[in-house]
């Protein structure tokens, strides 16, 4: 005979047990068993007082703020709504069926209070537990940035002069760029100098490109990402008008702290292939195994390139392949670089002129007062190894973006301003980091994986790895796979 279920509420409930609720392969008993949350008592501790109303546990705030981007909850409210729901998540935060739930400003209040200490301690942790794993290298990172759209409308953007601007950012209390002395801005700041979001003034307004259209408030994410496991290691977030290449040796600093691993090469697209980051890199001793910038001349299809001319160092000079002198002219002391230039009259009596030339003044060279570091650095990232490098990073790197905008929240900002949009990007660094530690440690994997050569910057025999060999630059020992791996070697 079929049955049918009659539903009564019950007034008591004494049989529920949630641990017998939530399975052994859940994914946030996983995240339990590899985090204490508990740590965040100590962190926040000086922010509250001895006295007044008792608040909530921090460690189930911390949870609280950490399921928000684990399980892409799309606001705060709904997650207070969502939450009696479900037992996974009650047992997570350590409640019972009966607790009250809190109300979603708890959340927004305990960020005001805390800062973005806690947030960054916990995203550090990751990091760390991940390298005691042995799913992080530490000696080879891939490097990008990415934007990220304010929780500001279009509609709140003002155009207005410089002092106008200023009177609202004041008003606003908008944060002090502090990166404008040191930190070169992107080629489209110009343009958006005379544009303010009165909602998030924090924000600048950039666009993505020529196609995208219009303008509008964004921020920046900077990410390094280890080469082994894609581990997170170092992240950083900036107005969207900060160009990535001046977050290089940052990241670079941030990653070594964090990790307790010295950087031996940085992987990165053509966008940070700049002058100042091939020289920084190499003087750092670091191999700069990305993508170099086109020439100035590269679109002079079939004419003679700067390659072709021969720098005579002893006189300061250049020789063209007719044989000429070019001579230095003209010093540039922002972009650092000299001039060479040919005598005109010998230009345009030159037989070779139809393919080296069209300038009615002359050919010129320009050379960089750093140009020996820049063609060893541009040497390092010819070769084979950072080749196959550039093409790893497609997926490690562009995958962790695509991850963490899938998953978890990433393109948009939740909150508005700066140091909160900080707090969101250690979180979803934080989440992505545990999901690539729990993965490993339910494979039982991680320790047992192997390790690749590692290149160090000494001139010590322990720091010669098998397989590669040695390249010498100003006192700078680099290290470079040898014949046998890769089919190619550069000597000493």
């Amino acid at each position: 005979m079929m049955g049918t279920h009659q539903p009564q509420p019950e007034l008591f409930s004494y049989q529920v047990d949630l641990e017998k609720r939530v399975h052994a392969q859940h994914p946030l008993r996983r995240v339990l068993a590899l985090i204490d949350f508990t740590f965040a008592r100590e962190v926040v501790a000086p922010t509250y007082g001895d006295n007044g109303n008792v608040s909530l546990d921090p460690a189930v705030l911390l949870k609280l703020m950490f399921l928000l981007f684990q399980e892409n909850v799309r606001s705060e409210r709904e997650l207070m709504r969502r939450l009696p729901e479900r037992l996974d998540w009650l047992w997570f935060l350590g409640y019972g069926l009966d607790d009250a739930i809190p109300n979603h400003s708890v959340l927004s209040k305990a960020r005001k209070r805390w800062g973005g200490e806690l947030f960054e301690t916990l995203f550090v942790r990751t990091v760390r537990q991940c390298v005691e794993a042995g799913l992080v290298d530490g000696t080879k990172v891939h490097l990008d940035g990415s934007l990220i759209d304010a929780d500001a409308s279009r509609d709140s953007v003002v155009k207005a002069d410089a002092a106008t601007i200023a009177r609202i950012k004041a008003a606003y209390a908008a944060q002090e760029r502090k990166l404008d002395d040191t930190t070169p801005p992107s080629a489209r700041t110009d343009i958006n100098r005379g544009l303010v979001s009165t909602t998030d003034p924090d924000a600048p307004c950039v666009s993505k490109g020529p196609a995208s259209g219009t303008a509008r408030p964004r921020y920046k994410t900077h990410r390094m990402v280890d080469d082994r496991c894609g581990v997170i290691t170092a992240t950083a977030t900036t107005p969207g008008d900060v160009a990535e290449p001046s977050q290089t040796l940052p990241l670079v600093a941030q990653h070594e702290d964090n990790t307790g691993r010295e950087v031996v090469a940085t992987v990165a697209d053509r966008q940070y292939g700049t002058v100042e980051n091939y020289c920084d890199l190499v003087e750092r001793g670091v191999r700069p195994h990305i993508s170099p910038l086109l020439p100035a001349d590269h679109r002079s299809e079939g004419r003679y390139t700067k390659d072709e001319f021969l720098y005579d160092a002893a006189n300061d000079r250049y020789l063209c392949p007719a044989g000429q002198t070019l001579r230095p002219r003209r010093f540039h002391k922002r972009r650092q670089m000299t001039d060479y230039v040919a005598d005109k009259q010998t230009c345009a009596a030159c037989p070779l002129r139809e393919n080296c030339t069209a300038s009615k003044v002359g050919r010129s060279i320009a050379r960089h007062w750093k140009e020996e570091t820049l063609e060893f650095a541009r040497t390092i990232a010819r070769l084979p190894e950072a080749y196959a490098d550039r093409a790893r990073r497609r997926h490690l790197m562009e995958g962790s973006f695509a991850r963490s905008a899938n998953l978890h929240h990433f393109k948009r900002a939740r909150w508005r301003r700066l140091w909160r949009q900080q707090i969101q990007d250690h979180l979803i660094a934080a989440v992505q980091n545990i999901a690539i530690l729990a993965g490993a440690v339910s494979a039982g994997v991680g320790a047992r994986l192997p390790r690749r050569p590692t290149a160090g910057r000494g001139t010590g025999g322990a720091a010669f790895a098998r397989g590669f060999c040695a390249l010498r630059h100003r006192g700078v020992w680099f290290y470079a796979p040898s014949a046998g791996e890769t089919g190619s070697c550069l000597a000493v």
